[in-house]
């Protein structure tokens, strides 16, 4: 086929799959009229042929960018082998990749899932097992939360009773319904309440708040290292330490989401690498496969033996062709030296992105580790995600505020300056927008209550 011919049916079929999203997709997502027909590592391209860099990567899923050749070559063979046999049956992968997993993790099981979301879910109802198993045959001399917290004293509490979870506040951990209740924010939680409670939320990076809400009565405590959808907010050490030696009080698991700063996003294997003390439970996914469905939850041994056949389970999670490639995915990570190509093209983004900062007014901070990276705006940032799309970049806003840059790991010096110079263009063609009274107060999880009020009085 002729390329201006290839050119025009490609055109015609994403016209044609514009106006079927239209006439018959649910409507759950803002998209622009553009569609995506294939990539090549760091770029995409549209129906119209039109390329584009992305420094989103699929929201932290393309790692590896776009066709990474070593994925490419695995799906293709396990495709023509098996791609699915059930989990009442074993196949060749899941061991080696959960050993791989507990390896880079210093975790002991895993236990596959599809995705994210369904990784909490599973490890909620893990904790919650965990707890009713060990408080289920033993006496109490105390009720739910009598003990003091930062008593030093572990308080038993009646079986049934140690149910409670904390999350952070600004946290975003899934759309699920036990995902959702530990999400914070309220335009994701409102329209589906009631949603499942015990729930309670923590100041972030508040140690008082955190001391007040931890008792006998916690089975768990979740918490994002760097919080993604909330705009890149790195929980602090001391705030961190302490929910671990809490969580160890009580008997109590802390869970890290590292769905999006997991799995060497942040530079290391696993962004709570940079705090003391290990989670008992980890839950991964987003990159984990280099673009196809599947997440995990990781946990310690005494965490993990709570499970036991039939108590949990997954039709799809973990079958061969998603194994074998996140597989390949995890030895490319190492094999090609990736975490050190992070480290060097996020110092030169950071340097790129500050001197911009010093260029345009509305920037206020620059947050993040590794190739996580997000740049608060005192505007919205949402004109300035859309003039870039017109610019052939694609970026994305979190938290209304936050530009955030996910770019592939792969990611080159070139596209580094190919990226800075895009944005720096984008930055000075946007018609800026009109600060908010919300946005004239830090944005900073722990300020939200003050911008909320700030907003309330407009």
């Amino acid at each position: 086929m002729k390329k201006a011919t290839k050119e025009k049916v490609t055109a015609t079929r994403g016209a044609r799959a514009l106006r079927d999203d239209a006439r018959y997709l649910m409507n759950t997502y803002k998209r622009p009229p553009v569609v995506f027909s294939h990539g090549k590592g760091c770029y995409l391209y549209d129906h119209r042929g039109r390329k584009y860099l992305d420094f989103l990567g699929g929201i932290a899923v393309n790692a590896l960018g776009h066709a990474h050749p070593r994925l490419v070559r695995v799906i293709r063979r396990e495709a023509a082998r098996a791609i699915h046999v059930s989990n009442l049956f074993h196949n060749p992968y899941q061991g080696p990749l959960a050993r791989r997993l507990a390896q880079w993790s210093g975790m002991d099981r895993v236990f596959f899932t599809n995705s994210g979301t369904e990784a909490i879910e599973g490890a909620l109802k893990l904790a919650r097992l965990y707890a009713r198993q060990k408080s289920g045959g033993s006496s109490s001399s105390s009720a739910a939360g009598s003990a003091p917290s930062g008593s030093g004293t572990l308080a038993e509490a009646p079986a049934g009773t140690r149910t409670r979870i904390l999350a952070l506040e600004n946290s975003f951990h899934g759309r699920t319904f036990g995902a959702l209740s530990i999400t914070a924010t309220a335009k994701y939680r409102e329209p589906f309440a009631p949603l499942v409670p015990g729930v309670e939320f923590v100041r972030f990076n508040d140690l008082e708040d955190l001391d007040a809400k931890f008792d006998s009565s916690v089975c768990a405590m979740v918490i994002e290292p760097i919080q993604g959808e909330g705009g890149i907010y790195p929980v602090s050490a001391p705030f961190w330490q302490h929910a671990r030696k809490l969580a160890t009080q009580y008997d109590a698991a802390l869970i890290a989401d590292e769905i999006q700063c997991g799995l060497g996003r942040t530079g290391r294997y696993f962004a709570y690498q940079r705090l003391a003390g290990l989670p008992d439970i980890v839950v991964v996914a987003k990159p984990l496969a280099g673009g196809l469905p599947l997440g995990a939850i990781l946990a310690r041994e005494p965490f993990a033996s709570a499970f036991t056949p039939g108590l949990h389970g997954s039709t799809f999670g973990g079958g061969p062709l998603v194994c074998a490639t996140a597989l390949e995915f995890l030895t490319t990570v190492e094999e090609e030296n990736l975490l050190s190509n992070i480290h060097a093209r996020s110092a030169e983004l950071r340097a790129g992105l500050v001197k911009l900062a010093a260029k345009f007014d509305f920037i206020r901070e620059l947050r993040g580790e590794g190739l996580m990276l997000g740049l608060e705006l005192s505007v919205e940032g949402g004109p300035y995600v859309a003039e870039a799309l017109g610019r052939g970049l694609i970026i994305n806003c979190t938290h209304d505020y936050t530009l955030r840059l996910l770019p592939p790991f792969i990611v080159t010096a070139r596209q580094v300056n190919e990226f800075l110079e895009k944005l720096e263009t984008v930055l000075a063609k946007t018609r800026r927008p009109a600060e908010t009274p919300a946005a004239r107060v830090a944005r900073r999880p722990e300020r939200a209550a003050e911008a909320h009020a700030v907003a309330a009085t407009r």
